[in-house]
């Protein structure tokens, strides 16, 4: 079996741009993880902000149910 050092070489390559597009797509879609979850960490914040206990009735008044 001949193996050709052109194809050989052409073969590495090709191997090692798809590794680089890989590792690009990763990084790309670790940022946007990160930036998912700052969004979302600071909507839980703005909703379970302190909020008030009910202060008349029978439900509520004991526990705050809204947390």
């Amino acid at each position: 079996m001949d193996v050709s050092p052109a194809l050989l070489m052409d073969r590495v390559l090709q191997t090692r741009q798809g590794q680089t597009a890989q590792e690009a797509q990763i990084f790309v879609m670790k940022k946007a993880m990160d930036m998912h979850e700052s969004a979302s960490a600071a909507l839980l914040n703005a909703v379970a902000g302190d909020l008030p206990l009910a202060n008349g009735g029978s439900v509520g008044t004991q526990v705050n149910t809204l947390v």
